[in-house]
């Protein structure tokens, strides 16, 4: 069984933190997710464990690691964070390759599940629970740092990519995984699965509240344009070093979300960003 929680409320909106030399508040999209995720915590233990127990596997159809090359090889040494950790599988498939692994998530009954895994597993993983977007950890202490959907798509870009900028040593990288802005014009207003017409702009791309839908609503979601990506990356002076479209490869249903698998093989579901902090 696993391990049962007592959920501990914390005052989100109005708090403010330092980051990039300003300070910003943090908006309610960081306490509308945090219960959405604490809420629907059980929904992902049995995936976390599959993954867990595994070799790296990425996105929604599973993109293997030798495709997508998410990780180092070796990272024997490497100081290593992830944002958003969810059930906290990434986190160790680092361990395993020999970092020091700090992971932080928002929701913690997801970190229920982390904490019981990595115990399971004999893993050793710092588990944090707070918000990428102000992880109170120390300037330019990470060598690595990756999100696979947590931070990547259910926090501000202009504002976790700014704290991730932060934590990162020069010379640092930082790997993220989400939906691409493609996919997410293709939702229909009830929140039904993507279909082969546009339903918002793609200009203006920004914050998607998806609280009120009538299908599987959720939490609050973040992406943007591509320009706008290069202009926010220029603007942190993160450097791209590469960049993956990921597309279903066959019929198979992925086991993350609905989404049609005729769909996802003419147009591509996710992206991966990959950036260095200069040295």
């Amino acid at each position: 069984m696993p391990q049962r929680c007592v959920e501990t409320t914390y005052p989100m909106s109005g708090v403010f933190f330092e980051c990039a030399s300003r300070y910003v508040a943090t908006m309610d999209h960081a306490s509308i997710n945090r219960d959405y995720w604490n809420a629907t915590a059980q929904d992902w233990v049995a995936l976390g464990e599959r993954l867990w127990a595994g070799d790296p596997e990425w996105g929604v159809w599973a993109a293997s690691e030798a495709e997508l090359q998410m990780l180092p090889d070796d990272m024997t040494g490497q100081s290593a964070v992830e944002l958003g950790c969810g059930t906290g599988y990434v986190s160790a498939w680092m361990a395993r390759r020999g970092a020091v692994v700090t992971a932080i998530d928002i929701a913690q009954q997801q970190l229920c599940t982390a904490r019981r895994l990595a115990t399971q597993h004999a893993v050793d993983i710092t588990f944090i629970e707070g918000n990428a977007e102000a992880t109170g950890l120390t300037d330019a202490s990470f060598d690595f740092a990756i999100s696979e959907y947590g931070a990547a798509i259910w926090c501000d870009p202009k504002i976790w990519l700014a704290e991730a900028w932060r934590i990162l040593k020069p010379g640092g990288r930082l790997v993220f995984l989400g939906s691409h802005p493609l996919a997410l014009l293709t939702f229909p207003p009830s929140g039904d699965m993507a279909e082969r017409q546009l339903y918002r702009p793609y200009r203006g791309l920004g914050r998607l509240d998806w609280t009120e839908v009538e299908v599987d609503p959720g939490g609050v979601e973040f992406n943007l344009t591509h320009a706008d990506w290069h202009k926010l990356f220029s603007q942190l002076g993160f450097q791209v070093t590469g960049f993956e479209e990921i597309y279903a490869k066959d019929q198979t249903q992925g086991d993350r979300f609905p989404i049609p698998n005729a769909w996802a093989m003419d147009f591509p579901t996710e992206q991966v960003w990959k950036l260095q902090k200069p040295a």
